[in-house]
């Protein structure tokens, strides 16, 4: 069974009781309710790393007012049961007030990269997402840790993060895992009725039209967004909230196609917010 930790000193000394036995370190932030996708990126690091932590954090400085917080799902029975059969050592699951003083004054912020995307609708998100996974990174000091691809602006961010900041941890990127029929595994997915879940999926499918735009040769920006956007057109249930193409290092809106790209949408399904994305490089 996998080991429960609860405090960042037991998780420190944990740590350190497997670096005096020579073994490396790989950590997987999540905010808990796992599935298929979460269990991919432990697997990962169980396979790259010597002992693996997997952290379950609601983390209550990455959302906003009239966001989700209290209604996010939570099952720490069904989430420990997963990442014992992936194969990972430690889930640590703090509360609140375990990671965080009552008059905590510290904050960490990328400039630039948050402010498109999710960052117009979510302006303290990514600032809340970096000081959540500094901290973890802080206390766990791991040679690896892993994040899905689906949160994209997120990987790039917290890779701008540990770099600007000399962390010594090498962050990994994985790709996204789906459903059979396309949509992207997501907590928020509980969220959805039937009916919004049979629409969900033209998520992928206008990413898809987009993808084959770009890969027919195609470099305005403007011809993958409208492609994307007449899919997404086709379904009553989709609101889209933007529809974009950035430039991956400074996550900036592009004309045209030149270097590595990031297509990415946001889109409401009835009341439930869902990404997804992909990445596309004219050079590769």
């Amino acid at each position: 069974m996998t080991q429960i930790i609860t405090t960042i000193s037991e998780m420190r000394a944990q740590v350190h009781a497997w670096r005096n036995a020579g073994e490396c370190v790989g950590l997987v932030p999540t905010m808990g309710y796992l599935h298929e996708g979460h269990k991919s990126l432990i697997e990962r690091s169980v396979a790259d790393n010597d002992r693996t932590v997997v952290s379950v954090f609601v983390n209550p400085t990455q959302f906003g007012p009239n966001e989700d917080l209290e209604s996010y799902p939570r099952d720490l029975d069904r989430d420990v049961a997963l990442v014992t059969h992936a194969g990972a050592d430690v889930v640590f699951h703090p509360e609140p007030e375990e990671m965080y003083f009552p008059d905590r004054s510290t904050t960490v912020h990328v400039e630039g990269l948050g402010n498109e995307l999710c960052g117009k609708s979510r302006p303290i998100h990514f600032d809340g997402v970096c000081l959540v996974v500094s901290k973890l990174l802080n206390i766990t000091t791991p040679d690896r840790a892993y994040f899905g691809q689906k949160d994209a602006q997120q990987l790039l961010i917290v890779r701008r993060m540990v770099r600007d900041l000399s962390i010594g941890t090498d962050i990994v990127g994985c790709p996204i895992v789906r459903e059979p029929d396309g949509l992207a595994k997501s907590s928020r997915n509980t969220y959805l009725s039937p009916a919004e879940r049979a629409a969900a999926v033209v998520l992928s499918r206008s990413l898809a039209c987009g993808r084959a735009v770009v890969e027919s040769g195609e470099r305005s920006a403007e011809a993958v967004r409208a492609a994307i956007r007449a899919e997404l057109a086709t379904e009553p249930l989709a609101e889209p909230e933007y529809v974009e193409v950035v430039d991956t290092n400074t996550v900036s809106p592009v004309d045209v196609i030149a270097g590595e790209v990031l297509v990415a949408i946001a889109v409401r399904i009835g009341t439930t917010r869902l990404i997804d994305n992909f990445f596309f490089d004219p050079a590769a």
